[in-house]
């Protein structure tokens, strides 16, 4: 059994910023960064990653955080509008029913 917990830890945005800056300037890669500061290298790697997308250094076609925060809201938007006009479709045509009677 390995002494990795099976909750992943969370560390605040504060923490995750000061810690792609220590990569960024130190001139060490990411590996020796991440065992000096106890976290996992997979982990750091990706706030780098997401670091140089959100300044515009990212791959072509990567949302930044803000994008891709506001996709969320927009696709939590579009299915609460979805299931409130199903709901109105369904009432809609109960009324009908009773109209026609």
């Amino acid at each position: 059994m390995s002494g990795k917990s099976n909750m992943s830890k969370r560390y605040t945005s504060e923490f995750k910023r000061d810690a792609v800056a220590l990569v960024l300037s130190s001139g060490r890669n990411v590996t020796e960064v991440a065992r000096e500061l106890g976290v996992s290298p997979e982990g750091l790697r990706g706030w780098v990653k997401r670091a140089k997308t959100d300044r515009g250094e990212g791959a072509p076609g990567a949302l930044t955080t803000a994008e891709r925060e506001e996709l969320q809201r927009l696709r939590r938007e579009s299915r609460e509008q979805q299931q409130t006009i199903e709901i109105l479709k369904k009432a809609a045509a109960f009324f009908a029913k009773e109209t026609m009677k």
